[in-house]
């Protein structure tokens, strides 16, 4: 195979496949794709990453990095030597990342977000210079005007009120009744108020990045090569510069790869860990793990961040539920502000899910999932165990370090826990509870021949009489004080947040962007690394601060914005 490109591009996810498009469209310039994951090819997509329902792609270990665990409680400030119990976290290993196997949940964030991100140094990021890329991502087959697109690779549609559930106009209406408007468009006014989820999916089917910007006319280019199920072993330098990279196509075949720039794609966890095995990072915890210092980033895997959310789950009766109409899982978003001081209008955000998971007890199951959307708890890390590529990273994402955001996390589930008793709900749903993802959860949710047949009984009889449905509830899947006790009992409830609370698969911010001289800053505004030449990083870990939004569109817009930048010679 070729060993000289002018550009690698390591990690094919929701930033890397944009790049290898747009710096491939110079037919000059030599871009080599490599993703750990397998291909998706046009025709080939597998069924479950094409499907709406993303339940048989996020939790398949078939398109995740399996070894991967992490904390999400808080580390107490007093015994920072003690971790949290450890938690599965799926990430995508599979050619177009995190957009091949999440809900497709397509929102932007808040204006405001843009303009903190300029605020903390990456100038030249505020609302008004984004906006374009939003725009020239998305092709918004509902909406028109000076906030949408109509051309881009990235198709967004909604699902109307009408063919909504039974479980979910009733959501909508209790919604309704409790005193917020509705709004049509989620990416439209940033306000307050519940809408249809805007989603990047086209005629019922997932469009992810690989499958929008790997299209197979861009996969004919001459100049663009993209290897899958191939592992990117180390970085090469030459002094201060990188000139490419080692790969593994195939266990025990090692392939020097020699480019003029190398940019990292791989996400908020394998990007740092990528420069942390390259001697970048933390002086003092490279030379603990032996790794010579190459530059000294005391950013580099700090300040990991993801929104701290919680739900309450609900019964639903078999009149209301989706019954195979849909293959979507949730119709129904709001947006809601908290009221704390000091704190932005629209700072927590919720989902109203119809069905929870693939099975069949899944399809009687609701969530109300809600989360804080300006969180401020940004004391994640993301640490090597050792400097061999084979280890996972260590990563620790204390969620909920900022009291403000399990203040509004513990205020939200007491004001929503009494939006089941709404007249609009009776008869719809019964026996909430407040939920989380166990591990217990986890295991039913594995997808297999046994799960598919104990839910498939244990299904039949929560359909029966009420009493047994409730007893099974309790026995099966109620991990503590039910939801009246924790209304009863504000201690419990906090408690109860502090331990359940996990993150929405929005990992981000570990490798930021800002001025050479903030010492925790990682890239420049072009993410280009500080202190090394020929090195970049373009993915969400270079997000100076989590949006108020699902990160796939930021991410997408990310890329854009920076391939203008590569092709513009910044």
């Amino acid at each position: 195979m070729n060993t000289e490109f002018d550009t690698i591009i390591v990690g094919g996810g929701s930033a890397g496949a944009v790049l290898a498009n747009r710096l491939s469209a110079r037919s000059g310039h030599r871009v080599l794709l490599v993703e750990a994951g397998e291909d998706t090819p046009v025709g080939a997509v597998p069924p479950a990453i094409l499907d709406s329902f993303p339940g048989t792609a996020y939790l398949n270990p078939r398109f995740t990095w399996t070894e991967l665990e992490v904390t999400t409680e808080a580390i107490p400030h007093n015994r920072p030597d003690v971790r949290p119990r450890l938690r599965k976290y799926e990430q995508a290993r599979v050619l177009g990342g995190g957009s091949s196997i999440n809900g497709q949940l397509a929102n932007r964030g808040a204006p405001g977000d843009y303009d903190e991100w300029e605020d903390r140094g990456a100038a030249g990021w505020n609302w008004d210079a984004v906006l374009p890329y939003f725009r020239k991502l998305e092709r918004d087959m509902d909406f028109d005007g000076p906030l949408h697109g109509r051309d881009g690779p990235i198709p967004i549609r909604r699902i109307w009120p009408d063919r909504w559930p039974e479980h979910t106009k009733a959501m909508a209406a209790a919604l309704l009744a409790d005193g917020f408007e509705y709004r049509p468009d989620q990416n439209g006014i940033f306000a307050d108020g519940y809408y249809p989820v805007a989603i990047s999916n086209l005629d019922d089917r997932r469009v992810s990045t690989a499958i929008a910007y790997l299209d197979p006319a861009t996969r004919l280019r001459e100049n663009l090569t993209v290897l899958t199920g191939t592992i990117v072993t180390a970085l090469r330098f030459e002094g201060e510069r990188c000139i490419g990279a080692v790969i593994q196509p195939r266990p025990g075949e090692q392939i020097a790869i020699r480019a003029g720039e190398v940019i990292l794609s791989s996400g908020a966890i394998q990007s740092p860990a990528q420069l942390l095995r390259a001697g970048i990072g933390p002086a003092p915890e490279l030379r603990a793990l032996g790794i010579p210092v190459r530059a000294d980033r005391p950013g580099v895997g700090r300040r990991l961040m993801d929104h701290p959310s919680v739900a309450i789950a609900a019964f639903v009766m078999p009149w209301a539920r989706i019954n195979g109409r849909n293959r979507r899982h949730l119709f129904l978003g709001l947006r809601f502000s908290s009221g704390l001081d000091g704190v932005p209008a629209g700072d927590m955000g919720a989902t109203i899910a119809t069905k929870s998971a693939w099975h069949a007890i899944g399809d009687q199951i609701a969530t109300f999932n809600m989360w804080v959307n300006k969180t401020y708890s940004e004391d994640g890390s993301v640490r090597l165990q050792s400097s061999d590529w084979r280890d996972m990273p260590i990563v620790d994402f204390n969620l909920l370090s900022d009291s403000r955001d399990l203040q509004r996390l513990v205020g939200a589930m007491q004001r929503f826990a009494t939006l089941f008793a709404r007249p609009e709900l009776r008869g719809v749903v019964a026996d909430p509870f407040p939920a989380s993802y166990s591990d217990k959860v986890r295991q039913v949710a594995a997808i297999n021949a046994k799960n598919r047949t104990i839910t498939t009984v244990l299904a039949r009889l929560l359909d029966g009489p009420a009493g047994v449905r409730r007893a099974l509830l309790r026995k099966l899947v109620l991990e503590g004080p039910s939801l009246a006790a924790l209304q009863r009992d504000e201690d419990a409830l906090t408690s109860f947040i502090r331990r359940a609370a996990v993150g929405v698969w929005h990992a981000s911010c570990s490798c930021r962007m800002g001025a050479a001289n903030d010492r925790m800053a990682v890239t420049d505004t072009a993410g280009r690394v500080h202190g090394v030449a020929g090195l970049r990083v373009v993915d969400a870990s270079i997000f100076p601060v989590i949006p108020c939004a699902n990160i796939n569109l930021p991410t997408i817009m990310l890329a854009e914005r920076i391939a203008d930048m590569i092709i513009d010679g910044r």
